[in-house]
């Protein structure tokens, strides 16, 4: 496999199909069975990341070609304009292209990184709005997640919903307009001496990982989950 870094937002990868029957995936299946193909395409973005340091994290656009004794991959890294109105594709050193997306995916990508600043808050184009608020926690062991569902009443201004990427497990809280900021942080400290924050957004959780719990997760996990001794 010949991986070229084209710019700071873009890769270009080319891989053979004997590369692709040495990595233990068969040429068919890469076309045909999605979860195989993106299997693939993540062990080529991790080789990708430890060659080039080539981000995984946000939106990616992904065009791919077939040959006739392989594959071309051109791999590029969006962001979210500052308004977080439109995902902004770069198309060369000094212009880019804006996508419009829609509210829920706004809400959830402009969110996902929420600091605690206050400042910032003030401005949260989506608390104007009185949209709820959404945040991503990390947990590299389910016990974390059972202990944080046993410590932590969930409560009616809040749901949850449970992923689970590359064997990693991603908690998304909801909050609702009607619980306060502090409120909201008070939670989050709790939350977080359980889990890990991160900078995953939903974008790939939704695109790449699995969805486990739909809604209502917390509760579900401890009414199924007894807390070990």
């Amino acid at each position: 496999m010949k991986i070229e870094r084209i710019n700071e937002n873009t890769l270009k990868f080319y891989i053979s199909y004997l590369d692709i029957e040495d990595l233990g995936f068969d040429r068919e299946e890469i076309w045909y069975n999605r979860d195989r193909s993106e299997e693939l395409f993540w062990q080529m973005m991790d080789e990708a990341h430890s060659q080039e340091s080539f981000s995984l994290e946000g939106p990616l656009w992904i065009q791919v070609q077939a040959l006739e004794k392989g594959m071309e991959i051109i791999v590029t890294r969006a962001q979210i304009s500052k308004d977080g109105t439109n995902l902004q594709l770069p198309i060369s050193e000094d212009k880019h292209l804006d996508i419009p997306i829609d509210e829920d995916q706004k809400s959830d990508q402009s969110n996902a990184n929420r600091k605690k600043d206050t400042d910032k808050e003030d401005d949260d184009p989506d608390e104007e709005d009185g949209q709820p608020i959404s945040f991503i926690i990390e947990f590299d062991d389910l016990e974390h997640l059972i202990s944080l569902s046993h410590a932590f009443e969930a409560h009616d201004a809040m749901d949850t919903a449970l992923y689970v990427y590359q064997d990693h497990y991603y908690l998304k809280v909801i909050f609702t307009d009607e619980w306060s900021d502090d409120c909201q942080d008070d939670d989050l400290s709790k939350m977080l001496e359980f889990g890990l924050d991160t900078g995953i957004t939903l974008y790939v959780l939704q695109e790449y990982g699995k969805e486990l719990i739909q809604t209502h997760a917390l509760q579900t996990i401890k009414s199924h989950f007894p807390l070990r001794a």
